[in-house]
């Protein structure tokens, strides 16, 4: 298939959904459900949004195979919405085009070995011993270490440091401003005796990683931080020392995780969750935001909690009643209920 306009038959096929209208109608681009117009497609990903339908003008709306609506539209109907959305997306947002070859503005050592079809911008730097893989595109001001390895079919958008010996696999996305290699928070001592510990591991990316802008993630101090692949990380995250991150987990944006933490397969860290050092957080988990992970989470955990902050004491006694103020809370009904029910009979003695 091509972008230059699709049937809504066409785009069915594409997403395996079904047509509920006219199925030859013409689609050029995608769109808001608020803006599209009688050449666009939108989608209605949750019912909330209905409303939204009497007044939409889209050529087609991507919705659930269960939604029915009394409303003149076109309708691709489908069992993810978002999914099928981000799929037609995509077809009408081909990938920018890069010629292949080295700049002669970029400097890249003797020694490094980058293959043809690679891409590299003005003002790139790849050092010794290093390797950039096929296809790979390095946009202006990415700097590549010394022994570092850059897989297949990469895209390093500007300012991009890949720090020296780390290893980054194929097919992984790094934007604007991204770190990996940086030194890892590590000091032993105390005042004016305290001493920098020599950060001499690596970071390793997954296959088909994406990292948004200026986020960093930290070498190990010994042996290799890894993040797993197909992970997605938002913009603005901290990745410490000696963190292990599963595979497909989603990181979004202001997360923090101190050193040596694991973090299982498809878990979910949402904005600003902060992750104690030395915890696990089990696969499968989900963490609500501004959450912080002060001890290991089980496999299948669903939790969330607004933190603020108080004298650390005071703190951590407030943090050993959380627990229990459901039971806490349990007491105090059944005492509510025995008192109205003394009261009612005292009332009845009375004479």
């Amino acid at each position: 298939m091509t972008t230059s306009g699709k049937s809504l038959a066409e785009l069915a096929e594409f997403v395996g959904g079904r047509v509920a209208g006219d199925a030859d109608v013409t689609i050029q681009r995608v769109s808001s459900i608020e803006d599209a117009g009688p050449d666009d497609i939108t989608f209605l990903a949750h019912p909330r949004y209905r409303d939204h339908l009497a007044s939409c003008n889209a050529g087609a709306v991507i919705v659930a195979h269960d939604l029915r609506a009394d409303v003149a539209l076109n309708f691709l109907h489908v069992d993810d919405p978002h999914r099928a959305f981000a799929q037609i997306h995509a077809l009408f947002s081909p990938a920018a085009v890069h010629a292949p070859g080295v700049s002669p503005l970029a400097a890249v050592d003797p020694s490094a070995v980058v293959e043809p079809s690679a891409s590299l911008y003005p003002h790139c730097y790849v050092g010794k011993d290093a390797r950039v893989g096929q296809r790979t595109v390095l946009m202006s001001g990415v700097s590549v270490g010394a022994g570092a390895r850059l897989g297949r079919d990469c895209v390093l958008h500007p300012n991009v440091t890949v720090a020296e010996g780390c290893r980054v696999g194929d097919g992984v996305v790094l934007h604007a401003g991204v770190v990996i290699g940086s030194d890892g928070f590590g000091y032993a001592g105390h005042g004016p005796g305290r001493l920098k510990v020599p950060q001499a591991g690596i970071v390793e990316i997954g296959e088909n990683v994406e990292i948004g802008a200026n986020t960093t993630i930290d070498r190990a101090t010994i042996g290799s931080t890894r993040i797993g692949a197909g992970t997605k990380i938002d913009n603005l995250v901290q990745i410490g020392h000696n963190v292990v991150v599963g595979e497909r987990c989603l990181i979004i944006a202001q997360t923090g995780i101190s050193g040596s933490v694991v973090v299982g397969d498809d878990v979910v860290l949402a904005g600003q969750v902060g992750v104690k050092d030395h915890v696990e957080i089990g696969s499968r988990s989900v963490i609500g935001p501004k959450s912080a992970i002060v001890q290991s989470v089980p496999p299948g955990s669903v939790l969330s909690g607004l933190t603020s902050a108080a004298p650390h004491k005071e703190w951590l006694r407030v943090i050993r009643l959380l627990p229990k103020l459901p039971a806490l809370w349990r007491r105090v009904a059944e005492i509510e209920r025995a008192l109205r029910r003394t009261a009612s009979t005292e009332d009845k003695e009375v004479p």
